[in-house]
């Protein structure tokens, strides 16, 4: 049904469903890897950034601000 309101064969409708699957599995890896890459590197630094500075500098930037970015700060002792 879904397959004939897009007017493609129902193998044409299975195929792209594997491909977007495969797709959105790729991306969520890389997202992974990216998250686990900045991790290490802030257990590494030991500097990371405030999350309300960080929210208040996105907020004033989607209001079209200009801002200067908020500053990595040590959250070791």
């Amino acid at each position: 049904m879904a397959a004939k309101k897009q007017g493609i064969t129902p193998h044409a409708f299975m195929v792209s469903a594997i491909e977007q699957a495969a797709i959105t599995a790729e991306t969520r890896a890389q997202f992974v890897a990216e998250a686990t890459r900045a991790r290490s590197s802030l257990l590494k630094s030991g500097k990371g950034y405030a999350a309300g500075e960080v929210h208040t500098y996105l907020r004033g930037r989607l209001a079209g601000k200009e801002l200067t970015r908020p500053k990595a700060k040590s959250w070791r002792d």
